[in-house]
Formats: structure tokens, C-alpha cells, sequence
């Protein structure tokens, strides 16, 4: 019988935090798409996610609504 091993996340994956600050009114839709995908609903609202490739992707598509705290 082999024993299977457990592997343990020792390293958390690194986090951005993610700051609402300027209404989507009149900007276009697929730009309210992306604020909402990243998990905003309210303004001033922080959110935190994976620092990943594609959430830095997403956070590029719409600077002038949003903004990185470190």
C-alpha cells in the first residue's frame, strides 16, 4: 500500500486589494461588466483577490474606475 502525501499550501498566493472609486454611470457597458465581474457593487467598496494575471488584466481595463491599494 503507498501512502499518499499531502501536500500543504505553505506559500499563500499573494493578494491585490481593489478600491471602487468612480461611478460607471456612462461609461459602456462592457466596462460596468468588468467592475462587476471583480466582484464591486457599491462605490468606495474594497475588494480583496489573487494577484494574478488576469485579475491585473481586468484591473488595466478600467483604471479610471478603479484603483490598487498596497
Amino acid at each position: 500500500m503507498v501512502a499518499k502525501k499531502k501536500i500543504k499550501k505553505d506559500a499563500e498566493q499573494a493578494k491585490i486589494r481593489i478600491q471602487y472609486y468612480r461611478s460607471t454611470i456612462g461609461f459602456p457597458q462592457s466596462q460596468k461588466d468588468i467592475v462587476l465581474g471583480l466582484g464591486l457593487r457599491k462605490l468606495n467598496q474594497i475588494v480583496e483577490r489573487p494577484d494574478t494575471l488576469s485579475m491585473r488584466g481586468a484591473v488595466e481595463k478600467v483604471p479610471h474606475l478603479i484603483r490598487i491599494i498596497e
